[in-house]
């Protein structure tokens, strides 16, 4: 019973036997009414604005989730700016001492946004393609088709590192013209898509640095068959068709044409599940060139393989000094 009920009753009984009893209990009642609808109110206005603060701090909160970005999508958005001319989303997301690294791009910043601008005033725009994208701690990279400004497809890998604030901070990449399909019937961006097998990142990063180690700078070729399972390795090289097999014969006239395929040196490799991406530096036909390898890896074993070599350019051309590794 509640406190207002107690006191009614008590005045009830001592009341009783007065003679304006009745008058005394209609105060009464009409008294304990009054008293229980102000606080039905009360308990109403509390509740509204506990109801009102919980969605202003959800609506709060939904608002903070939107704006956030991974740093895949951040580096999406930067290569889309190629195709929509956005300066503002450009100098939103690169730290202002941007290092870049290709070559035939000025370094920073603004040496950035001054790209962007030139492709949007271009009669024929940019396009850009995402095929596949992975994260592997402070770095994204990006396999991509570009057509910049009409100038052809071209596939590339793109490398993109964060820095502490979450701005994109510097910059890697290769690049090749988009080619017809090699042997087995591949182009160099089909194949598997999907990323599986991450608690087996490090263990796939491992595998890919010692495959390049003992096989690509051919320091124990000997262990060539230990990285595959049988003859299976499916290849979007263009010019390699697939299996093992098809590698080797790759490599066999490559030899009669006197034409070496040599890699020096391993810069990064960074991996996600089963995709690893390998950043090396060597030569092929005697011309310096930077190698960009990316395989899955099934099982323990590299089952398939994209790639895009290219030359580097003579430093007497380079619009950065930044080098290309």
């Amino acid at each position: 019973m509640a406190e207002s009920e107690r006191q009614i009753l008590k005045y009830i009984i001592i009341f009783k036997e007065d003679s304006h009893y009745e008058k005394i209990i209609t105060l009464l009642l009409t008294v304990t009414l009054t008293m229980t609808a102000l606080a039905g109110c009360s308990t109403s206005s509390n509740n509204a604005d506990n109801t009102a603060s919980s969605t202003s701090a959800t609506t709060q909160e939904t608002e903070s989730t939107k704006t956030e970005q991974t740093q895949t999508e951040k580096a999406l958005a930067l290569i889309d700016t190629f195709a929509t001319g956005d300066t503002d989303i450009a100098k939103e997301l690169l730290a202002e001492d941007y290092i870049q690294h290709n070559l035939a791009y000025g370094t920073g910043r603004d040496a950035f946004i001054s790209s962007v601008e030139y492709l949007a005033s271009a009669d024929e725009k940019t396009t850009v393609e995402n095929i596949r994208a992975f994260e592997d701690g402070d770095k994204v990279f990006l396999q991509t088709v570009y057509n910049f400004a009409g100038a052809g497809e071209q596939v590339a890998f793109d490398i993109f590192r964060f820095d502490s604030k979450g701005k994109i901070a510097e910059h890697w990449d290769n690049l090749a013209a988009k080619a017809e399909p090699n042997p087995s019937g591949h182009i160099q961006i089909d194949g598997t898509m999907e990323v599986t097998d991450l608690d087996k990142t490090e263990e796939n990063r491992k595998l890919v640095e010692d495959f390049l180690y003992d096989v690509m700078q051919g320091n124990n070729l000997d262990k060539t068959p230990d990285y595959f399972d049988g003859d299976t390795y499916i290849q979007h090289n263009t010019g390699i068709a697939d299996g093992v097999s098809g590698l080797n014969e790759a490599l066999a006239a490559l030899a009669e044409q006197n034409i070496q395929m040599i890699y020096t040196t391993t810069h990064q490799v960074l991996a996600q599940g089963n995709f690893v991406l390998a950043v090396s530096e060597g030569t092929f036909g005697d011309k310096p060139t930077a190698y960009y390898d990316l395989w899955r890896v099934e099982n323990g074993k590299i089952a398939e393989h994209w790639d895009v070599m290219e030359t580097i350019a003579d430093k007497s051309t380079w619009q950065n000094q930044n080098g290309k590794f």
